[in-house]
């Protein structure tokens, strides 16, 4: 796998959200409605596509909740699986509670939900108050440490330097521009801001292929890999490398993030992955 560039993913790749953001996800749904699901249902979510912004995560996550409230709801493997054969996203997540049940239901769980207040949240326990007041602007909604202090590096500094000096570098994220800044200081990845997007960069997200393709457009490569920690990563990629006719893109499968194991890269090979790579510190051998 001969390449030019190297691309990168932030979450799962770079640094471990686990405790972090996709704890974050559990608590605010049950801080604004008394339930929620367990962490490892979010990787649910993940797989269904379209949910590379975790805050929309955690609004679908609060949908299933409320569901739950009206009626028998199949288990959060059968509504995610619905929202999958829906295209992904949170607008299929929307459509399958009306599917799911009646009007009537429908509208209550809808008027209940409330992605402005789980976002406030969200945000806080992330964040924590300082940075919320830094960041946000004004005072959190409750006083928080920030689960952001509790995310451990998972690349090794020779790797991030071995790339650099072989590869131009970039990063494809669904974080806030901010909250990229933090993470990338954390690794001691510094690159120019036209060499990445973030949340704030780009409307449409993973898996659509903008970014990507521009970044290989700015740095006139032939061949470009990108390595992610879900399965639209991996179909950023794919698209990318049907949508632009003079690159090659490949997809790289990490498995430090929500995907592990042999279920993990049989879910990269079904979405289209070039390679799977166990953690981004194999990156360099894989690419030689």
């Amino acid at each position: 796998m001969q390449v030019d560039a190297v691309v990168l993913d932030i979450d799962g790749v770079l640094v471990d959200v686990a405790d972090s953001y996709r704890r974050a996800v559990v608590e605010s749904v049950e801080r604004v409605y008394g339930d929620t699901i367990e962490k490892a249902g979010i990787q649910q979510f993940k797989d269904a596509g379209g949910f590379n912004n975790d805050w929309e995560v955690t609004d679908a996550a609060a949908l299933f909740v409320l569901s739950a409230r009206e009626a028998d709801v199949a288990d959060l493997a059968a509504f995610t699986d619905a929202i999958a054969e829906r295209g992904g996203g949170i607008g299929a997540a929307e459509a399958v509670v009306r599917d799911l049940l009646d009007e009537a239901a429908a509208e209550r769980v809808l008027d209940a939900w409330d992605p402005d207040e789980l976002r406030d949240v969200f945000q806080t326990l992330y964040l924590g108050s300082d940075l919320y007041r830094d960041l946000e602007g004004g005072d959190p909604p409750f006083d928080a440490p920030g689960y952001i202090n509790d995310e451990p590096v998972l690349v090794a500094p020779e790797t991030l330097a071995t790339l650099r000096e072989r590869y131009a570098v970039g990063v494809v994220t669904g974080r806030p521009a901010a909250e990229a800044d933090i993470a990338m200081e954390r690794v001691g990845l510094d690159i120019p801001d036209e060499h990445r997007f973030t949340m704030d960069d780009w409307a449409e997200g993973k898996p659509h292929p903008h970014a990507l393709v521009t970044l290989a457009e700015r740095f006139d490569a032939e061949r470009v890999a990108f390595a992610g920690d879900t399965l639209d990563d991996v179909q950023t990629a794919v698209n990318a490398d049907e949508a632009d006719d003079d690159r090659v893109y490949y997809g790289v499968g990490v498995l430090t993030g929500g995907l592990t194991g042999e279920t993990g890269r049989r879910k990269y090979a079904n979405a289209g992955a070039s390679a799977v790579v166990e953690t981004v510190d194999d990156l360099p051998d894989l690419l030689g």
